[in-house]
């Protein structure tokens, strides 16, 4: 659980950081990455967005639905068990966790203190692709991240983030699935929904 919590918590810093290096030869995912987080600090940045927090918090979570796939963090978050759900299930439990991460997500933003990231390379595998990064706190903290996206039509979409090798979806899943064996996806989607309200 905490391991989740500390991934969830650099995932609203990572994405509000302020992009630095350009490595040599970076693609596509790189640069749409990176295209992403500039745009989100560029709404930080707007002083008529932060006089109107509703709007800003509505613009920022138009940047998070640039950079995640919710969709598919949640179908890999749920494993084998995405198929033996109804699909009004699966589409609660993507609600249910986007909501989460977008909380986890504006929540940081208000911590935000212009944190850096440094784009250090780039596998690309056909649709699938890992970005690599590195978060450099303050005090000359680094923290290696790695975003794994898929392309969705023209875009580039995390479909999960590991922060020093620890797996936000792998995390998820282990949660998930310990819920699902012990009780039922029914109790997973209560717990969901307890979290939100």
């Amino acid at each position: 659980m905490r391991s989740t919590r500390c991934v969830v918590v650099l995932l609203g810093a990572l994405a509000l950081s302020v992009s630095l290096s350009r490595p040599a030869g970076a693609g596509e995912p790189t640069e749409q990455l990176r295209g992403r987080i500039d745009h989100a600090v560029a709404i930080l940045d707007d002083g008529g967005l932060r006089a109107n927090p509703a709007a800003r918090r509505e613009a920022l979570r138009g940047v998070a639905a640039e950079i995640f796939d919710f969709t598919e963090i949640t179908r890999r978050s749920l494993g084998q068990h995405w198929h033996t759900m109804a699909a009004a299930d699966r589409d609660e439990l993507v609600r249910l966790l986007t909501a989460l991460l977008e909380r986890s997500y504006m929540s940081r933003i208000e911590q935000y203190s212009g944190e850096r990231i440094a784009f250090v390379g780039e596998a690309v595998d056909g649709d699938h692709a890992t970005v690599r990064t590195r978060f450099l706190g303050k005090g000359g903290t680094e923290i290696p991240v790695d975003y794994r996206v898929s392309r969705v039509g023209d875009r580039w979409l995390a479909y999960d983030v590991s922060i020093e090798g620890v797996s936000l979806v792998a995390s998820y899943r282990a949660q998930f699935n310990k819920i699902i064996q012990t009780s039922s996806a029914h109790v997973l989607v209560e717990r969901l929904r307890a979290k939100q309200e």
